[in-house]
């Protein structure tokens, strides 16, 4: 097999599909990896920071949460890791992103962990970790909605902040947009801070505006 395709990124992306299709219909196997405060708290069973981030709530849920990070993921542990970084990219790669799935869940465990009623799962958290990474190194460059809007990736980036801020607030719904948005400042802060001239760089890119203007 070409070495080339066994990447960080694709072996995440085939092992989180499989699972996640494996026990897409399974309640008791979802159960055993979901992220549950209070089972975490009570039984120590800390793994679930891990393993609830291999498990979807269906197939949309993850088609989209697979495609962002082969997307942007590829992006950085191929392109923008090895060119800052050199040294042990892949292994930071691999911080940003489970790091990302780990503290996207704090708030959440430390909000809910005497509420038996919730649950978690979804592997967003550490998606928004490297999508935000990529911003850090090129906040102009297009993202593109749907696979046609163009939207330069800074302008998505802070909508997507705002938009996930304000629905945690109102929390009318089951969808984890904390997680979201402490995945995505995550991703931003711990790719700066590997290389903290990284940040005025982002800042020099952003004051300067996007290239068509």
């Amino acid at each position: 097999m070409d070495s080339s395709f066994l990447t960080s990124t694709n072996i995440i992306v085939a092992s989180t599909c499989l699972v996640s299709f494996l026990l897409m219909n399974s309640r008791k196997g979802k159960s055993a990896l979901l992220f549950h405060p209070v089972t975490i708290s009570r039984r120590r069973q800390w793994h679930r920071f891990i393993t609830s981030g291999f498990i979807h709530a269906d197939m949309v849920h993850l088609a989209i949460n697979m495609f962002v990070l082969w997307s942007f993921g590829s992006a950085i542990e191929q392109i923008y890791y090895p060119h800052f970084f050199g040294e042990l990219s892949t292994t930071k790669y691999l911080i940003l992103y489970f790091g990302g799935i780990i503290v996207s869940s704090i708030p959440s465990y430390i909000r809910h962990k005497n509420d038996p009623s919730y649950a978690a799962l979804g592997a967003s958290g550490g998606v928004s970790a490297v999508v935000f990474a990529v911003i850090i190194f090129a906040p102009w460059d297009n993202l593109y909605l749907y696979g046609i809007i163009a939207i330069p990736q800074i302008l998505a980036g802070v909508g997507y902040l705002i938009y996930s801020w304000l629905k945690d607030k109102k929390s009318n719904d089951r969808v984890g947009h904390m997680a979201h948005f402490t995945g995505a400042v995550w991703g931003f802060l711990f790719t700066g801070f590997l290389s903290p001239d990284l940040f005025v760089r982002f800042a020099e890119l952003t004051l300067q505006g996007p290239s068509w203007l």
